[in-house]
């Protein structure tokens, strides 16, 4: 296996490296598929033709599109790294009551070591965007994509987080029970931000940027920054077109009314009947025991 330097003073080298030639195809691809029906000219220029109401709907889809893009755009790069398995699906993890109180009260020194039973009930549930696992190091990564946090609360991203760190007690069970009996010996949470502002490295949100650290893919945030660019001008691009059927003040109304409407994609979460109770699992013989915190950027070699 080729190891890659990331070009970063005292930052680890990496089992890969992103080929942008070769991604290229997959990326367009990718983007065809989220911005050819629902963003194409004519679907604009009929949603145009609609008035504000209509226009307003279209552009309000473009967030959600993006962060399907992001996501699948992360797991086509991860996917470069042998070491790697990406997760997309049944990632529905409960969280608790119980379990909420033990990472708000409580060190985290005192919980890191525990994990839960997948099957426990709870009133809510949390569902990651993606979790990759790293099947030479036991190391899983729980992340939440989001296009942009600057709409959130600090109380918000902080609500987030606790989710995220209380659903992660379960996943090392989760893993090994219903994902072909994948190991993590240690779950990290990070939520990555698309707009790179608002960083908080060791609380667990990264900007997109640093994506190379997370999959441990050299050139890994530049990729996912071209594919996004790469999203938006083709909407621009098509947006344009839907715009030369019209002119005048007429088109400049529609445009402001339907931009200013535009509104994030909020995280998904939903509510599951009955409650459920703490338990702690049994690990099988040779798991070792279980860490969970927030991820971390290594610093030197591949640890």
């Amino acid at each position: 296996m080729t190891t890659i330097s990331s070009g970063v003073p005292d930052a680890p080298a990496y089992p890969a490296t992103v080929d942008p030639d070769a991604l290229q195809s997959r990326f367009e691809v990718l983007i065809d598929e989220l911005s050819s029906q629902p963003f194409s000219a004519g679907a604009l220029s009929k949603a145009l033709a609609g008035g504000v109401s209509d226009a307003a709907a279209i552009l309000r889809a473009i967030p959600i599109q993006e962060g399907r893009l992001l996501e699948r755009g992360i797991g086509i790069i991860a996917d470069l790294n042998p070491d790697l398995v990406v997760l997309t699906q049944n990632l529905r993890l409960p969280v608790t009551k119980t379990a909420l109180e033990l990472v708000e009260k409580n060190d985290p020194k005192h919980f890191r070591s525990l994990t839960l039973d997948a099957d426990t009930g709870g009133r809510k549930t949390y569902t990651p965007d993606l979790i990759i696992v790293n099947r030479k190091t036991k190391l899983a990564h729980v992340i939440d994509v989001k296009r942009s946090l600057g709409s959130y609360e600090v109380s918000r991203i902080n609500d987030l987080k606790c989710r995220m760190l209380a659903a992660a007690l379960v996943v090392p069970d989760l893993l090994y029970r219903d994902h072909h009996r994948l190991v993590a010996e240690e779950v990290r949470v990070v939520i990555l931000n698309a707009e790179n502002q608002r960083s908080d490295i060791a609380g667990g949100v990264w900007p997109l940027s640093d994506l190379d650290h997370l999959v441990e893919v050299g050139g890994a945030g530049k990729a996912i920054g071209m594919l996004r660019e790469r999203f938006h001008a083709r909407i621009d691009e098509n947006w344009k077109l839907a715009r030369n059927a019209f002119s005048g003040p007429t088109e400049e109304r529609v445009r402001r009314g339907a931009s200013a409407d535009i509104a994030d994609a909020n995280e998904r979460e939903r509510c599951d009947p009955g409650a459920g109770s703490i338990t702690e699992v049994h690990q099988p013989v040779g798991r070792g025991q279980i860490r969970v915190g927030f991820a971390r950027i290594p610093r030197t070699g591949m640890g």
